[in-house]
């Protein structure tokens, strides 16, 4: 299956009468980074999430996030009188102390609501009844995401095909021109010749041009990379997680296309050289965001 590493998915579900929603969001990378951004997931569940995570998606920089609904009123944070009654002696114990007059009473609260742990939200306990609900929801959502990412995957195999196939007609316009080179240098060697005044004997100047055009010849170039070519696409439909696979390949064909841009020695030759070269960039670029 042909698939993109970045994605997204969603789902919901209740548990003590609150919705929560969990999220999920992917970007390309070389591994599998995953970062659990909530609080919701107990710390002795976070590794089975991580492993579960790994095997679902493969590769990637995933995130994973838990919120409730911020609507309910079930939601709302508490006060720990407590703890603020603590507060308040000690600032009332500090202000005798010192021989301050008192502190206003709305600002004094406004000064404890600031202290540590005074608003606090109570953290609900999960057993195991209560957890597979929440992992049920996180199953759903690394579903979706990878729904998501199969869909955009079937829109860059389509890009890569027709990029591909470009790339090889390319080189059946190379083709058109190689011909054209041996009149060509023959007829520069000889108006230099000219220029310089020798006369050249017949069978030396045909064996040197020989020579000459053996090394331009891009007959094994245009070999490998129909080839190089040709496995990318198989690479794609039978590869199930082909990402870095097409990458190296990538690297082959651009080898290639240089090599022959090298030994092009012809103008229109260099700017069809020229047009492989884009279309192998993009694909480069998109190789990168492939599972």
């Amino acid at each position: 299956m042909f698939k993109s590493m970045t994605g997204y998915g969603k789902s919901e579900y209740l548990l003590c009468n609150k919705k929560y929603i969990v999220e999920i969001r992917s970007l390309n990378g070389k591994n599998a980074d995953i970062s659990l951004k909530t609080s919701s997931i107990p710390r002795d569940r976070e590794m089975n999430v991580r492993q579960y995570i790994a095997k679902k998606l493969y590769r990637g920089n995933i995130d994973l996030f838990i919120t409730s609904d911020k609507n309910e009123t079930e939601n709302a944070r508490n006060i720990n009188t407590e703890l603020a009654a603590v507060y308040l002696q000690q600032i009332r114990n500090l202000e005798q102390k010192l021989g301050t007059e008192k502190s206003d009473g709305a600002d004094l609260i406004g000064m404890i609501l600031k202290m540590p742990d005074v608003i606090e939200t109570a953290k609900e306990e999960i057993d195991d009844e209560s957890w597979n609900v929440v992992f049920s929801a996180i199953e759903n959502a690394c579903s979706a995401l990878d729904d998501f990412r199969t869909k955009e995957g079937n829109i860059l195999k389509k890009d890569f095909i027709n990029r591909i196939e470009l790339i090889k007609d390319y080189v059946c316009e190379v083709e058109k021109y190689e011909k054209e080179r041996v009149p060509a240098i023959k007829q520069r060697i000889l108006s230099r010749m000219n220029e310089i005044q020798v006369n050249p004997d017949e069978n030396r100047l045909e064996q040197e041009l020989i020579y000459y055009l053996e090394k331009l010849d891009i007959t094994e170039e245009k070999v490998r990379l129909r080839q190089h070519c040709n496995y990318f696409l198989e690479t794609m439909e039978k590869e199930e997680y082909p990402g870095k696979k097409l990458g190296f390949i990538a690297q082959e064909i651009g080898r290639e296309i240089n090599t022959m841009g090298s030994k092009a020695n012809h103008a229109e030759i260099q700017k069809w050289v020229v047009k492989m070269k884009d279309e192998l960039e993009k694909i480069k670029e998109q190789s990168l965001n492939i599972l």
